[in-house]
Formats: C-alpha cells, sequence, structure tokens
C-alpha cells in the first residue's frame, strides 16, 4: 500500500487532476457568461461539458503514464490524441445522453415522424407552450407548487388574444426539459417553449424561467428570481409581460391590468388554493383513483381558502367549478350541491363582475346543474372573452351547441380547442361523438383512433368506439375493440354493459348472462352516463330464451331496485332514467299500462326539444316501450323522430333491422320504409 501511494506521489497524479478541474471549471464559468449573453443554445455548453468529463480521464492517463521520469509533458503527437479521444468521447456520452427525460406521472412521449404537426415554418410566431415546472425542492410533496406555478403563468398568458398558447392538458405531457425541443414544438404547434423549475423552503422560493426559440434552440429570455412566497404574483406578472414582449405581442389594457391583478393577499389561502386546484386537476384528468374522496378534499382545500380570505373571488369560483362537475358526473348527484355551485358562483361574480373564470363557473351552473343552455352560453362567451386562448372554454361552447341541436354540433368549437389542446385525447373523442350523433360513423373512427392515440388507456374511449362500431352494424369491429381491453378494466360496469348489450342485439342470451354472472347490481353506460339495473338486462336474457318464470323474477328484481332510486332520490337525472327504466321492466312484466305511463313520464321530464342527446335516450326506451305493449304506431312515430334528428348514438339502421326489441313493428309498412329511408339517407351523410 506504502509502495502504491509513493507512485501516485512520484506521477503527481493528484496535482494533475486539481489543476485539471480549476482549469476546467474556470473555463466553463467563462463559457456560460458568453452563453447567455449571446444566447447560445444550451446544446453547446452541454457538449462541453460531457467533453471536460471525458478529458479529466484522459488527463489522468497521461499523467500515469508520464510519472515514471518525474516529467509531466505531453508530446505533439499526444496532445493530437487527447483531443480526438475529447471529441469522440464527447460525441459519444452526448448520442448517450439523449435518453428522453420521464416527466413524473406520465407517459413519455417518444417523437415520430408520424406525431409530427405542420412544420414550425408554418407555425405562428406568437405561439407559445409552457412545459412542466421541475419541482426543485427538498420536500417532494411540493410538486403541486410547482404545478401551480406552470398553471398561474400560463393563466396569465392565455388571456392575451394577440398570443398562441397551449393548454396545460397537453403540456403536461412532456418531461419539463425534453431532449428535442423542435419536435416537441412541432407536436404542439407553438414557435416558442418557456421552460423553468421552482424551489421552496423555509417561506422563500426560486423560479428559473427561460423563453426558447424552438426553430433555432436559443433562448430569447431567461430569468432567476428569488422572493418571498407572498411576492410570486409579481414574479407571474413580470414572466407574462417579459413574454409578451419578447414575442412582440400586443397587450389591450384590460389585459395588461389581468396580468398585474393579485387574486389574493394571503399566502395561506393561495396554498390551500394550489393543493385544491392539483386535487380538481387529477379529476378533470381522471387521474384520480377515488373520485368522491377526491372531490371531497378539493372542495374542503378550496373552502379553507376561502375562510383565509372571503374575498379570494378565485377560490369561489373554482369551489363553483368542482361542484358543477361532482354533480353532472354523478360523484355527488344531490341537490345541495347544486344550490352550493349556484352560491359560489355568486359570490365570486359579486367579487370580481369580470372574472373570466367566474363566468365559467356559472356558465357550468346553467349547463351541469340546471340544463339552461342559452343563459350558459352567454356565460361562457363572457369568460372566452377574457380567456381568448382557453380551450377549455371553446369546448364548452361546443358542447352547448351540440344541446341546443345546432346542425353543426359544436364540431367547430371543438376543432378551435383542438388546436390549442392538440395532445388531449378528451376533445378529439368528444368530435368523434358528435360524428357518431350524425351518423357519420366512418369519421367517428377515425377519429376515436386518434384520440386513443393520444391515450390508449382510455377505457371511456374504446367502450364509445365500439359501441359506435355497433351502430354501424359492424358487430365484429365492435367485440374485437372490447376483447382489446383488459379483463380487469370494467370501470362501474361499462364494459360489461356494452357486451352484455351487443350479445342481445345478436340474439346471444346465453352470452349475455355469462357477461353478467358477476356483474354488480347496477352498470353505468359510458355513453349516456346513466345506471342500468342489471335485473333488466338479464330479463330481457331470459325472455329471449323463453324462460318466462326466470324473466319475471329477473323484472321484479330491477322494479324493485328502480323503485328504491325513486324513493331514495333527490336528483332530477337520476329519477328520470328511473322512469325510463321503469317503462321496460313494466313491459317486460306485461303490465301495459304502468309501462307507458312511466315512459311517458321520463319524456315529459327531459323531452328532445329541451336537450337534443339525453331527451333522445328517454324518447328511444319510451319507443321500446310502445313496440313490446303494442302500441305500434306510436313507436314508429318516436323511431321516425329519432332518426330524423342527430341520434346516431341511440338508433340507426343497423341496430333497427337486428335488434330484437323491433321484431313487433318489423311487417308494418312504414317501419320498413323508415329503415329504406335511413339507409339512403346514411349513405348520404357519409357521403364526401
Amino acid at each position: 500500500m506504502t509502495g502504491f501511494l509513493l507512485r501516485l506521489k512520484q506521477r503527481k497524479l493528484v496535482q494533475w487532476a486539481v489543476a485539471y478541474v480549476a482549469a476546467a471549471f474556470a473555463l466553463l464559468q467563462g463559457i456560460d457568461i458568453f452563453a447567455q449573453r449571446f444566447a447560445w443554445p444550451d446544446s453547446i455548453e452541454r457538449v462541453l461539458l460531457l467533453a471536460a468529463c471525458v478529458g479529466f480521464f484522459v488527463a489522468l492517463v497521461l499523467a500515469w503514464y508520464h510519472g515514471e521520469k518525474g516529467a509531466q509533458r505531453a508530446s505533439t503527437t499526444e496532445l493530437m490524441i487527447l483531443a480526438l479521444l475529447l471529441a469522440i468521447g464527447g460525441a459519444l456520452m452526448w448520442r448517450f445522453a439523449q435518453t428522453p427525460a420521464i416527466a413524473p406521472n406520465h407517459a413519455v412521449i417518444t417523437p415520430t415522424a408520424s406525431q409530427v404537426t405542420p412544420a414550425l415554418a408554418k407555425i405562428p410566431a406568437k405561439s407559445i407552450a409552457v412545459l412542466p415546472f421541475e419541482n426543485l425542492s427538498d420536500d417532494k410533496a411540493n410538486a403541486y407548487f410547482a404545478s401551480g406555478m406552470q398553471d398561474e403563468i400560463l393563466t396569465r398568458l392565455a388571456g392575451i388574444h394577440d398570443l398562441k398558447v397551449i393548454s396545460r392538458t397537453s403540456t403536461e405531457q412532456y418531461a419539463s426539459h425534453p431532449p428535442n425541443l423542435k419536435i416537441v414544438a412541432e407536436q404542439l404547434g407553438v414557435a416558442t417553449l418557456l421552460e423553468g423549475s421552482v424551489q421552496r423552503a423555509d417561506g422563500k422560493v426560486r423560479i428559473n424561467l427561460q423563453l426558447i426559440d424552438a426553430h433555432s434552440d436559443s433562448h430569447l429570455w431567461a430569468q432567476n428570481y428569488d422572493r418571498d412566497i407572498a411576492d410570486v404574483f409579481a414574479v407571474q406578472s413580470d414572466v407574462a409581460e417579459k413574454v409578451a414582449d419578447a414575442l412582440q405581442a400586443q397587450l389591450l389594457p384590460a389585459e395588461s391590468a389581468r396580468i398585474a391583478s393579485v387574486p389574493t393577499k394571503s399566502p395561506e389561502a393561495h396554498d390551500l388554493f394550489l393543493k385544491g386546484l392539483d386535487l380538481f386537476h387529477q379529476l378533470r384528468t381522471s387521474s384520480a383513483l377515488d373520485p368522491a374522496t377526491t372531490g371531497k378534499q378539493a372542495a374542503d382545500l378550496y373552502r379553507r381558502a376561502i375562510a383565509a380570505d372571503p374575498e379570494f373571488a378565485l377560490a369561489w369560483a373554482q369551489l363553483s367549478y368542482l361542484q358543477s362537475y361532482l354533480h353532472w358526473y354523478n360523484v355527488d348527484p344531490s341537490t345541495a350541491v347544486v344550490d352550493a355551485a349556484r352560491d359560489a358562483a355568486e359570490h365570486a361574480l359579486a367579487l370580481q363582475p369580470n372574472l373570466p373564470e367566474a363566468h365559467l363557473a356559472m356558465g357550468y351552473v346553467h349547463y351541469w346543474d340546471h340544463r339552461d343552455y342559452a343563459p350558459a352560453l352567454d356565460e361562457f362567451t363572457k369568460a372566452l372573452a377574457g380567456m381568448p386562448n382557453s380551450a377549455e372554454v371553446l369546448a364548452a361552447i361546443g358542447y352547448v351547441h351540440r344541446r341546443q341541436g345546432s346542425p353543426t354540433l359544436g364540431i367547430p368549437e371543438l376543432q378551435q380547442a383542438e388546436v390549442l389542446d392538440p395532445r388531449y385525447s378528451l376533445v378529439s373523442r368528444e368530435m368523434a361523438n358528435s360524428y357518431v350523433m350524425v351518423r357519420r360513423y366512418a369519421d367517428a373512427d377515425a377519429t376515436y383512433a386518434r384520440s386513443l392515440a393520444i391515450f390508449p388507456g382510455d377505457i371511456e374511449a374504446q367502450v364509445q368506439r365500439a359501441t359506435a362500431r355497433m351502430f354501424a352494424g359492424d358487430f365484429v369491429a365492435a367485440e374485437r375493440v372490447l376483447m382489446a381491453i383488459p379483463a380487469d378494466m370494467d370501470p362501474e360496469a361499462s364494459v360489461s354493459l356494452l357486451r352484455a348489450r351487443l350479445a342481445l342485439i345478436q340474439r346471444q342470451p346465453d352470452a349475455t348472462l355469462a357477461v353478467l354472472a358477476h356483474a354488480p347490481d347496477w352498470l353505468r353506460t359510458r355513453w349516456e352516463h346513466s345506471l342500468t339495473p342489471v335485473g333488466l338486462l338479464r330479463g330481457d336474457a331470459f325472455a329471449m330464451k323463453g324462460e318466462a318464470a326466470l324473466a319475471h323474477a329477473a323484472f321484479v328484481q330491477a322494479e324493485q331496485a328502480l323503485q328504491g332510486e325513486l324513493n331514495n332520490s333527490n336528483t332530477s337525472n337520476t329519477t328520470t332514467d328511473a322512469l325510463s327504466y321503469l317503462g321496460l321492466v313494466y313491459a317486460g312484466l306485461g303490465q301495459k299500462d304502468a309501462a307507458l305511463k312511466s315512459a311517458n313520464a321520463a319524456v315529459t321530464r327531459l323531452p328532445i326539444s329541451h336537450d337534443p342527446i339525453d331527451g333522445a335516450f328517454q324518447l328511444e326506451r319510451l319507443a321500446r316501450t310502445e313496440a313490446q305493449v303494442g302500441e305500434t304506431s306510436s313507436a314508429i312515430d318516436h323511431l321516425q323522430q329519432l332518426m330524423g334528428s342527430a341520434s346516431g348514438d341511440t338508433v340507426s339502421v343497423a341496430t333497427l333491422k337486428i335488434d330484437p326489441a323491433w321484431d313487433p313493428l318489423r311487417k308494418d309498412p312504414r317501419f320498413q320504409k323508415l329503415v329504406v329511408d335511413g339507409e339512403a339517407a346514411e349513405k348520404a351523410q357519409s357521403s364526401p
């Protein structure tokens, strides 16, 4: 051991190592100054750093080699070899350093040629995407804070009419510092990208940001902020102004005022708000494992934020939005949450009458809580004026147009939303749903494919795609889509429900009963968002087999379940669905008068004239009921109404031809003409 240390001393390896590190550090510091001054691409600094690392090991090898004679001089040939090794080593390390960074909790997007959107040359220069901010805090639980900073800066930028700003739901799928910015920009359709990192500790926050020209990989602007937590809004305002200035975007007076606004002066309220925002985002992106618990926690955080600052209008608005969301998606179907949502939205508007988020929240109160579409559209239009880059608001306007029975079914607005949110599968999925409604099934299937290319694990999109193939009459393709869904993926038995429906429509009662053998008492359709009692499906299957006693028992079980829902329900949606399903159950039990009374009551509560989407489901169940109890003429009248409207997700030529429910109508000339006319209409609809 002593001999080895003596040889190290003779070769002066320690002196060489210290001298090399000191020189390399000084050189890199000098290069960094020039890089910042002249906006060099980050790639240059990374290559030089990697080359310096390789050179360190080469220098130690040379020191050892020359150390025998105590002469630390390298020949010209050796210097050339050293330079060559630096170049080769640096290139190899650079090559292997290109492994994509993985964004936390998101799938890695590996760019391919087929994913690249229009070339950067065709993308507006005044366009930007804010990539996820890296959380550098020692406490990794502060990830919500970094996400909140990204979201709030993005929101301020999205309020500038002269910019194109990509939504968070698209940018969050990327790493904080993706290796190939040009391809990321092409996929998102922007010319510039804002990268950043956030570090929070002891009441202080450090935010590092850089605006990058994606085409040249050069910095347009960079800034480091070291502030107190209470000053984060000033940072957000400064960033928005600096970015707008760098991109030469025009700022209207109202936009400047909004950028400079301070939502709350309470750091505690703001922190609670960001935690609630993070949980609500999990709900909206379907990443929450327990929606009911997550929704309750988010609402509690918003309420605590409001308690800390009762004048926090944005928190009131977000609380209202959350409550409407929980009601619409049946996470909390109570009437109490409807009243609370309206109250919170009114509080927000009373505090800040021009707050776009408050108008968005009030729009959802009208839309989701009351199906009152005209005032909802008015509120969404006001919200869009303050958030011109909001894909969410554009989509909401499209959804309202669809509910109003607009001939466009909201497709133009959804197309605009897709431009601002190109990596969010929900927009494409909903566009596909609109195509289904107008019976453009081929277009719908292609659009579902685009949605699933973004999010392959979207069970709802897969179920809806299979449903669309069923309505198109391609039962083999529908079954193939369902077979691709993992057996353990059956949210709320929605996959089982469609499998049972597909078997019934093809007159396969045994297959239906096999699917339902282990099904829960209630199955939710991912299309209609209603709950179907398992007894109704079993009753239909047993009746098809001619097993009257078993069918009767199953229908009685369904009747009891539905009556329980009617007795315990305090929501309009649940009551309406229960009434229409009861109509089918009473028809199965041979109780004609009760069947017609119940099914008609559901249609009266939600007529197709008031809601062309959900109203169509009620009308179709009424027609089924009428067909089964012998009211042939009325059933055909209602089918004609459905076939003449955008109800391709309810009834189609293919289902009219094969569905056993319509067997009692098949010999009627009016029904036969309906099928022939429907074939001609669907053919015309599918023609370019």
